[in-house]
């Protein structure tokens, strides 16, 4: 087998039932099977383009931006639009790019309560994340510096990046799950930063989710092979059925047989 044809059947392995998935989903229901997608991509978009004008800039950070120095429940308040706000020092049209084709994906794979549910436990853990690290300070392991409270958590990107996580182990596509957490690790021994931390504590978060369902999966009962037993005899087939004394019912019945009533002849 050639090396090409290799990498191709690997790929088929990896990606094919996914892209099955998809496709299957765009024949019958079109822009429906997308409906989470398209409108998590036109509230991006619309987010981005209030921001970037002097008088929608405010209310934006007013509504969508989570620091780790705001008081925990406004921060708790402000996560279901910070999911939608990007960063302004990235291009936008990256995380449209990346909305697009990452939940729309999870969307058809997963269905769109529980990919709207990663996508928020995601966030929701890379905040928690560094309110714990500021407060462990920069000396203590994983702990994070005091300017690091100031800092505007990641927007949409640590939910794509635990989405494509939870996707890849859904759908048995490791070596793309596994290469994604490599390039979040080397992301942060690159460039250390508030972001690249929080991506790591949504891929951990996801990890736990996943360990915890195989784990459950595992401890499960077996279904019931397929098939069907033969019926056992029941009181009315005719048949004589042992008693309570083990058997004795059914002997004395063999006797009475076997001895001629009236008007018979041995």
């Amino acid at each position: 087998m050639s090396r090409r044809a290799a990498l191709r059947r690997a790929a088929v392995r990896e990606w094919g039932p996914p892209a099955a998935a998809v496709r299957t989903a765009l024949a019958e229901r079109g822009a429906r099977a997308l409906a989470l997608t398209l409108t998590a991509t036109a509230l991006t978009a619309l987010v981005q383009l209030v921001q970037n004008h002097s008088w929608g800039y405010g209310p934006v950070r007013a509504l969508g931006a989570v620091r780790a120095e705001d008081p925990f429940w406004s921060a708790l308040l402000r996560t279901p639009l910070s999911l939608f706000v990007p960063a302004l020092d990235l291009p936008v049209w990256g995380a449209l790019a990346q909305i697009l084709l990452v939940f729309g994906v999870a969307e058809i794979c997963l269905g769109r309560w529980r990919t709207l549910a990663v996508a928020y436990a995601a966030t929701l853990a890379g905040t928690l994340y560094a309110r714990i690290g500021v407060a462990l300070g920069p000396e203590a392991f994983l702990g994070l510096p005091a300017s690091d409270a100031r800092v505007v958590d990641t927007g949409p990107s640590a939910a794509v990046v635990a989405l494509a996580v939870y996707v890849c182990h859904q759908r048995r596509a490791r070596f793309t799950g596994a290469l994604v957490v490599v390039a979040m690790v080397v992301e942060v021994l690159v460039k250390d930063n508030l972001a690249g931390r929080e991506h790591l504590a949504a891929i951990a978060v996801v990890l736990a989710v996943c360990g915890v369902r195989e784990w459950l999966g595992r401890r499960a009962p077996a279904p019931p092979r397929a098939g069907r037993r033969p019926p056992r005899p029941g009181p009315d087939d005719g048949r004589p059925h042992p008693g309570p004394d083990g058997g004795g019912q059914l002997r004395a019945s063999a006797r009475a047989a076997a001895v001629p009533g009236p008007g018979r002849r041995r």
